[in-house]
């Protein structure tokens, strides 16, 4: 089976594959552990899930925007599942040309979105990620990434608001009964709510013109995937899961022999 993580800034998303079924997948918190932390947090998962506490994992990929906790987890991986971890990077076989002017600056959750999202619904095709960020990711018509957009998030919005206003109070992110606030909760989740899904609508609109692709298909994903599709014209599929496929895929192209256990 294959140990797929997905560390991002504010939560790591940890899934386990059987070939191509996601058996089981978890949203934990990005915090700085030890490896032993993560090893012994991780396998519990694992035996909660009725999967042998990590002794059927043969291989195990890492995609990760937080440096801090790549040693840990690979540690963590090395120890208790006996495995290397295979890195994410533009700089490894991904399955899709990188047309990037600067491909090392490129999160490597994004690069993932892109792989999946071309391997899954074809090319020309945008990836809206809802996360700590907002990002869209392009594959052109020709199947090529050729870069995206990113924004601040849903979360990152609200804490900033919370944070810099004297009058506005900490909300959570639930539609409003509509678009006009009729207090001050109601409003903050409508213009966070609300403004993020026309954002999402008018960067897609420009980024179809801009590749000469009126009907570039939109997939959504991510932990407010659905909730935003709820609200935006754009978005054609949601796809919670699609980064954790896309590492699958991306395992698959750089399959390497595994050490025995």
């Amino acid at each position: 089976m294959l140990l797929v993580i997905d560390a991002g800034n504010t939560t790591t998303v940890v899934g386990v594959f059987d070939r191509e079924k996601l058996r089981a997948h978890w949203r934990l918190s990005s915090i700085l552990r030890t490896s032993d932390e993560w090893g012994i947090y991780i396998r519990s998962l694992l035996e909660s899930a009725g999967l042998g506490g990590g002794s059927r994992i043969d291989s195990a990929v890492l995609s990760s925007v937080v440096p801090q906790l790549d040693l840990p987890i690979r540690e963590a991986v090395r120890a208790y599942f006996g495995v290397e971890c295979l890195m994410v990077s533009a700089f490894i076989d991904t399955g899709i040309e990188i047309r990037y002017s600067a491909p090392r600056e490129i999160g490597a959750d994004r690069i993932v979105n892109a792989a999946a999202g071309k391997a899954k619904y074809g090319a020309p095709v945008i990836v809206a990620d809802y996360g700590t960020a907002i990002t869209l990711d392009v594959v052109a018509p020709d199947g090529a990434y050729i870069g995206g957009v990113i924004a601040p998030g849903l979360v990152t919005s609200v804490q900033a608001l919370f944070g810099k206003t004297a009058k506005v109070p900490q909300v959570g992110l639930e539609l409003p009964p509509g678009v006009i606030g009729r207090n001050t909760t109601e409003s903050v989740q409508s213009g966070v709510l609300y403004g993020a899904a026309g954002m999402t609508d008018s960067l897609v609109t420009r980024v179809r013109q801009e590749i000469g692709a009126p009907s570039a298909t939109v997939v959504a994903t991510g932990g407010h995937a659905a909730l935003m599709a709820s609200i935006s014209k754009t978005i054609d599929h949601v796809d919670p899961w699609l980064t954790l496929d896309g590492m699958r895929l991306i395992h698959e192209r750089n399959k390497r022999p595994c050490p025995s256990k």
